[in-house]
């Protein structure tokens, strides 16, 4: 039986290349440690490969499920070097032989460097990176099959800090009312920490209830988020 901090949700899609080809991915989100963060594990179930998203604090959780199921940990996705998101990342990659990806600009280690626009196989589907700067210059979203990693970027009902050393209020603007707002509505959102009504959401719930979602023009939205 699944926890209230763990979810499991399937989603059929199209391969990318246009074939007809059903692809199923798995995710499993836990709640760890004792800033509220959640860490996941996805994973193609055709062929098994996965991989995980912010290993914080203890990623015991999750590969423990990994074990479990024979899901081959392939890669170690940080959304951002803050500590309470990549301080088990080297362990688990050691553990699992797992290659840790981050934004090229970000201090972490990492032994997969990504762009905008990046793309990384996973079995027979893929994740697509986004670079989302703004709560830090090094953030990213990760999409596959339609579920969308937000680390601090966005969570249900709020955003990420535009306070910090490496913040850009600016930046978020685009984040957040440019990318992310021009997603499909059913795009499933998974926060990097339970802060909101619910552990998980939607774009389109997002857009009708998140009031950092609102559309807004630039200068709005700057004179908003750092009164």
């Amino acid at each position: 039986m699944l926890s209230k901090h763990m979810a499991v949700i399937t989603v059929l899609y199209f391969y990318r290349t246009g074939v007809a080809l059903i692809v199923m991915i798995d995710v499993i989100q836990r709640k760890v440690g004792k800033m509220q963060n959640f860490t996941y594990l996805l994973w193609d179930s055709s062929t098994n490969e996965g991989a995980v998203v912010d290993p914080s604090f203890d990623a015991s959780a999750v590969l423990s499920e990994a074990l479990k199921d024979n899901i081959r940990i392939r890669y170690v996705l940080l959304t951002h070097h803050h500590f309470d998101h990549v301080q088990d990342a080297e362990r688990l990659s050691s553990i699992t032989s797992s290659r840790i990806v981050a934004h090229s600009s970000s201090p972490v280690r990492k032994d997969m460097p990504v762009e905008d626009g990046s793309r990384l196989e996973l079995g027979n589907s893929f994740i697509e990176v986004i670079h989302t700067p703004g709560h830090t210059a090094d953030s990213c979203c990760y999409l596959a099959g339609g579920r969308l990693f937000t680390g601090d970027t966005l969570f249900v009902g709020e955003c990420g800090r535009v306070d910090l050393e490496d913040s850009d209020p600016e930046s978020m603007f685009t984040s957040l009312l440019v990318r992310l707002r021009s997603l499909p509505d059913g795009t499933v959102v998974y926060p990097g920490h339970d802060y909101g009504k619910t552990p998980f959401s939607t774009i389109g719930e997002e857009k009708r209830s998140n009031y950092t979602m609102k559309e807004r023009t630039k200068e709005e939205f700057l004179s908003f988020i750092t009164s």
